[in-house]
């Protein structure tokens, strides 16, 4: 199993729920508030975002925007709202774009992470087609050490979609993860590892770098 994951995704969610009661900065709120779900809650935002945009204009009136919130179950007063969505309406027209609010929310990453990231992306797209898909996997990763691989109850191909899996959005697993998806995952884990140094030495460990 590579990226020792589901450790820092819990420590990550008792963390964001500690700090959740520190701040008061309504963005860094929801950031905290999706971040308590794991590294996928920011992309699972994006994604309830995504199936209300019926027009496919990428963009959110407020109205959107709270039915969406509400939709995921971010309970968030309307003030609270306002105030949220009044940072995004950079121009104050009404309206936001949902990638840019979702980069936003993003916590923030150094070069240094980004870069460790890129590389760990780049070896697994054998392809280079900057999409990682299972047939990339097959150069990379060992199937056959998985314990579900060893006692029969799943093939390699099952072993490489659901390490796919933790990557992808979760309402939308395509067996396709993206850059964006894969860097949206690992600003999750991220935002639970304090220093830069411990961060890439994670990733050079976990991806043998």
């Amino acid at each position: 199993q590579m990226p020792g994951t589901a450790r820092h995704d819990r420590e990550m969610a008792i963390q964001a729920k500690r700090n959740l009661s520190k701040t008061t900065d309504p963005v860094e709120r929801l950031r905290l508030r999706c971040l308590a779900r794991g590294s996928a809650g920011i992309k699972g935002l994006g994604r309830v975002f995504r199936i209300m945009d019926d027009d496919n204009s990428r963009t959110l009136d407020f109205k959107e925007f709270v039915k969406g919130l509400n939709d995921y179950a971010m309970t968030i007063d309307k003030e609270e709202a306002q105030d949220i969505f009044r940072v995004f309406d950079k121009d104050g027209n009404g309206i936001i774009d949902f990638d840019e609010f979702l980069v936003t929310l993003r916590p923030p990453m150094s070069n240094a992470r980004k870069e460790i990231i890129m590389q760990a992306f780049r070896k697994l797209d054998k392809s280079g087609d900057g999409v990682i898909t299972i047939e990339d996997l097959r150069g990379v990763y060992n199937a056959k050490h998985h314990p579900k691989y060893q006692n029969g109850d799943w093939t390699e191909d099952q072993v490489f979609r659901a390490f796919l899996d933790n990557f992808d959005s979760p309402y939308d697993k395509d067996g396709k993860v993206t850059t964006e998806e894969f860097m949206n995952y690992y600003a999750g884990v991220s935002a639970s590892i304090d220093t830069d140094v411990y961060f890439i030495i994670m990733m050079k460990n976990a991806w043998k770098l």
